[in-house]
């Protein structure tokens, strides 16, 4: 019998709407003890729902899930921070004798979990809200301004309007007197999983893949997605979160502030949708180890297609 150092660890990656779910459940049922950890950037977030495409319990068919749902819409949660999460959650999987599978789309993730990032400073909240309200105040080139007169080589890396990022590198170095572009090399060490991990990325044809993408933004408006995010915006959460900044969503907010009509709001999605899936493509085709898989997840023979590999 192999020892857990030796069983694989599961993962299936690809473009939004191709169909990760479907597979990764069936992987799980075939394998007949698989827990699902979610992959996800923008399923983590509690109370935004309709553009997600989180799985329903019929979807998910008895199959545990993992890291789905669970984290404050107010909360800017970082890679780092699920590779945290997901690293415990792989290790308590394997110590019940299960067998964890990686589903999601958001490359990054799966990159820092197999290749950690330093050990970052703790959040401070105060700090963050005062940079916060600089940006609201002044905008989000005046914060990549003071990041050049602190950190050049990081503010280098970074467009002035990326205010996640512009403001993380302010954190750290007002929190530590430490530049991001000095202490981001020196990464910690790779968990013990990270050579076990077998990548499987779904590669559907590109044409029908973005019809279905255009389909479903327009269900997403239709089932009541701006009513969401005023909901959302109402209960406090600000439109400069990562939550608000997901595809559909940022539209969406531009829309209510005035910004844009609806039908530019559902347009400019479905253009953002289809570039996304472009992107990730691109990233999972730079990722070593990457097995592709022609098709759509939920067609039966790229399922067997997988049973196959997996046998051999």
């Amino acid at each position: 019998m192999n020892s857990i150092k030796e069983k694989p660890i599961y993962s299936i990656v690809g473009p939004t709407a191709s169909g990760k779910t479907e597979i990764g459940v069936a992987l799980a049922l075939r394998l007949g003890r698989g827990e699902i950890i979610n992959c996800d950037s923008v399923q983590i977030y509690k109370g935004v729902e309709i553009a997600t495409a989180k799985p329903s319990e019929e979807e998910k068919r008895g199959v545990p899930h993992h890291l789905i749902d669970y984290v404050s819409p107010n909360v800017n949660y970082t890679a780092a921070d699920w590779a945290a999460d997901a690293s415990r959650a792989i290790y308590e999987i394997e110590s019940r004798g299960n067998i964890p599978i990686l589903v999601g789309g958001t490359g990054f993730y799966l990159r820092t979990l197999k290749n950690p990032f330093f050990e970052s400073p703790k959040t401070d909240e105060k700090l963050r809200e005062k940079i916060r309200k600089i940006k609201e105040k002044k905008g989000a080139e005046y914060l990549h301004k003071m990041l050049q007169r602190v950190d050049k080589v990081a503010a280098g890396k970074l467009f002035p309007r990326d205010y996640v990022r512009t403001s993380r590198a302010l954190e750290v170095y007002f929190q530590t007197g430490k530049q991001l572009s000095e202490v981001q090399p020196l990464r910690a060490e790779a968990p013990e999983f990270a050579g076990r991990i077998q990548i499987f990325a779904l590669n559907p044809p590109r044409a029908i893949l973005y019809q279905k993408i255009n389909e479903r933004a327009q269900i997403h408006f239709d089932n009541g997605l701006v009513e969401e995010v005023k909901q959302l915006r109402a209960a406090g959460v600000k439109d400069d979160t990562n939550a608000l900044g997901a595809h559909g969503y940022r539209r969406v907010c531009e829309y209510l502030r005035g910004e844009r009509t609806l039908t530019s709001a559902i347009e400019q999605t479905k253009q953002d949708v289809r570039n996304y899936a472009k992107r990730q493509m691109t990233w999972f085709r730079r990722e070593e180890g990457v097995i592709w898989l022609e098709g759509f997840g939920n067609d039966v023979e790229i399922q067997a297609e997988l049973w196959n590999l997996l046998r051999n």
